[in-house]
């Protein structure tokens, strides 16, 4: 009876010792895995404070060096606004070119072109010079210029004065009448266009639109340059009208 006692006595004691051993590794094996768990996190989290740290040291860098870039854009814009200003002053001066070009074009069709009615020169531009009269008591005063000039032509070969109305002849001693009496050759009234006592002469009597104001322009031909006035009688009245 008492043998029997004592080994279930020595029974428990062996599970109590097992039961303590098993609490002691279940405790170990908690404190082992917390460690780990807490090696990881610290792991992680000194990898994400580096991280920022190097790119906040890249950002500095970034910094550090922009200056040097700006400065080289800066020269490199300098350089772009130096070739647009020699582009602007090279298209300047071929405008100015250009400009002179179409004077001079200008000038060849005041010369060529009989019909160009806004290429007649002013009497009032001209050098007027006050003569004596023919001693008509309806002519107020007389003058010339020396610097009238022939109209030009388009005729070529032996001029024959023609006082059809509208042909080429007559339009050009039109032109020249307005030249001699200053008057824009489409605002021109001509009253009368008569032979001027020989065949490379002629006489015309006009006025400017209403404007009482009246002329005879005596005009003259000149081979190979056109018809030329050569005196003007501004009158007192329009013995024509």
């Amino acid at each position: 009876m008492g043998s029997r006692f004592n080994q279930r006595d020595q029974k428990r004691k062996v599970n109590k010792i097992y039961n303590i051993a098993i609490t002691v590794v279940s405790i170990l094996i908690v404190i082992v895995a917390v460690s780990i768990f807490l090696s990881d996190d610290g792991t992680d989290t000194e990898k994400a404070t580096t991280e920022p740290k190097q790119t906040v040291e890249k950002d500095a860098k970034k910094k550090v060096d922009k200056p040097a870039g700006k400065e080289e854009d800066t020269d490199l814009t300098k350089e772009d606004e130096d070739e647009d200003s020699k582009a602007t002053e090279e298209g300047t001066e071929e405008n100015t070119e250009d400009g002179t070009d179409t004077d001079a074009n200008k000038d060849t069709n005041k010369d060529t072109n009989p019909d160009t009615d806004t290429d007649t020169d002013k009497a009032e531009d001209a050098k007027l010079v006050e003569v004596e009269g023919s001693g008509d008591g309806n002519v107020a005063t007389t003058y010339t210029s020396e610097s009238w000039k022939p109209v030009g032509t388009e005729q070529s070969g032996e001029h024959t004065t023609s006082f059809q109305k509208n042909s080429v002849d007559w339009n050009e001693m039109s032109k020249a009448i307005a030249h001699g009496a200053g008057i824009d050759q489409g605002n021109m009234r001509l009253w009368w266009l008569q032979n001027g006592g020989s065949s490379n002469t002629a006489i015309g009597t006009v006025s400017e639109g209403d404007n009482p104001k009246t002329f005879r322009v005596y005009i003259e031909w000149v081979d190979g340059s056109g018809w030329k006035p050569v005196k003007v009688e501004e009158l007192k009245t329009n013995d024509k009208k």
